[in-house]
């Protein structure tokens, strides 16, 4: 799978807690970062673990934890 499927990559810090990585707290894209105010769902994939949350500039973003290679991603919106 190429890069432009994964999504833009980013940097995430996690709470860890019964688990590593156990949810997102900030994304850095773009040399900003953001806090991560909830996690509105949450499923996992043999290749992935998938966090869809909201930002603190009220913002709704898709996130892509690729257990490969152990990076983040931001997904991007599909088109419908």
């Amino acid at each position: 799978m190429g890069d432009q499927h994964r999504g833009e990559p980013v940097e995430v810090t996690c709470y860890a807690g019964y688990k590593a990585d156990e949810r997102p707290t900030t994304v850095t894209w773009r040399e900003r970062t953001y806090q991560v105010l909830d996690v509105l769902d949450r499923w996992y994939d043999r290749d992935g673990n998938y966090f869809k949350v909201s930002v603190e500039e009220g913002g709704q973003h898709l996130l892509r934890h690729d257990l490969g290679d152990d990076r983040w991603y931001l997904v991007p919106p599909r088109e419908e």
